[in-house]
């Protein structure tokens, strides 16, 4: 069994309440269409990971989306960084494991990317994944401290190197992951699905932008 479990912290994909960024052009129920893939993707890539346990901190209800083998907790706090804090804290206090979070907007991500991740925080106080929006994909640590997470300004340009400045002023020896795009505009969309071509969200996206081409020409 790997010596940490890995954490998704997600939205019930709920038309209105997920990806509002993606409206317009899309519509809400597209937009949720698309979160619907892309947390698909992302669950399965963690349930083929090596993973002591597979924790979801939920805001919402669970759906037919859920693949078998997550545990699922209720999400806590009020901004981004409380709700991460929490997170950690709480599947830390289920499972006395290290722990790897990751969130549901990379869905390019893959088993053998949460693998390096996993192996590189056998190693180190800290796993970073920087996204190209200037935030992070992924966050790992070895023992959880909501100190290292809160007061952290989350969806700014700066988020991430203030995040990682955070864990070096904590004296964390911190290894890098690679950077990925987050999913937040539609640009986004388009270039993690023309990434990950064979992934549910490319084929969501595929889809959705045929509906919008009917319904133009009609």
């Amino acid at each position: 069994m790997s010596a940490a479990q890995i954490v998704v912290i997600a939205k019930e994909p709920v038309a209105g309440r997920v990806k509002t960024r993606l409206t317009p052009p899309f519509t809400p129920a597209q937009a949720a269409h698309l979160a619907a893939a892309a947390l698909r993707d992302t669950l399965h890539a963690v349930a083929a990971a090596r993973a002591g346990r597979r924790v979801l901190a939920l805001e919402g209800l669970p759906g037919t989306w859920l693949p078998d083998g997550f545990t699922v907790i209720p999400q806590r706090g009020d901004g981004l960084d409380q709700r991460l804090a929490a997170a950690f804290d709480d599947a830390h206090r289920l499972y006395r494991l290290p722990v790897v979070l990751i969130g549901m907007d990379t869905p390019q991500v893959t088993p053998q990317l949460l693998n390096t991740a996993v192996t590189l925080l056998a190693g180190h106080d800290a796993v970073y994944g920087p996204a190209a929006d200037g935030g992070f994909w992924l966050l790992g640590l070895c023992r959880p401290d909501p100190s290292l997470l809160l007061g952290v300004a989350m969806s700014r340009p700066s988020t991430g190197a203030t995040q990682l400045r955070r864990l070096h002023e904590a004296g964390l020896n911190v290894a890098r992951m690679p950077e990925l795009n987050d999913v937040d505009t539609a640009a986004d969309a388009f270039r993690v699905a023309a990434q990950a071509p064979r992934s549910r969200f490319a084929a969501a996206l595929a889809a959705v932008g045929a509906a919008a081409a009917a319904v133009d020409s009609g």
